[in-house]
């Protein structure tokens, strides 16, 4: 979908919010019939612009409190490090997120563990996985802002 009208975008805004409002409710909202916002629906996903519908979970409540950020120093830059890293952090639940930077580190790894114990764990299973050339660990102590919505000034 290469360009996104204004309806487009507003359903957009709304799923973002809440991906399991009633297409009744979602009708409402962006002013259109209940079978226009689901043909709607469709082409976003068909075209990829909605790549999935998924629950936000609350970690505290789930006993995940700690939020931990890994800045990673690779112990080799070739194909095969490369590789294996990218196995080993996927197949880790903890790790939500892995990102490729540019600047002083290589990797930033945001993870989702209990406690300090808990980290650790995940440190050590990580390093027996992978050789690292350095890691070092940022700890969250205040949540600020966390949001899944994007700006849609762009769309």
């Amino acid at each position: 979908m290469s360009t996104l009208d204004d309806i487009d975008r507003r359903i957009l805004k709304e799923f973002q919010r809440d991906a399991a409002m009633a297409l009744d409710a979602l009708g409402e909202r962006v002013g259109l019939s209940r079978n226009a916002c689901w043909r709607r629906v469709k082409a976003l996903e068909a075209s990829g612009v909605i790549r999935a519908r998924v629950a936000l979970l609350d970690p505290a409540k789930l006993g995940l409190g700690l939020t931990v950020f890994l800045q990673i120093r690779a112990a080799r830059h070739d194909a095969e490090w490369l590789a294996q890293f990218a196995r080993a952090t996927r197949a880790l639940p903890e790790v939500q997120g892995v990102y490729r930077m540019s600047g002083d580190l290589d990797y930033l790894i945001r993870a989702q563990v209990a406690d300090m114990a808990d980290y650790d764990r995940l440190y050590q299973t990580l390093i027996a996985r992978v050789p690292m050339g350095d890691v070092s660990a940022s700890f969250v102590m205040e949540e600020i802002k966390h949001t899944t919505e994007l700006p849609l000034t762009h769309a």
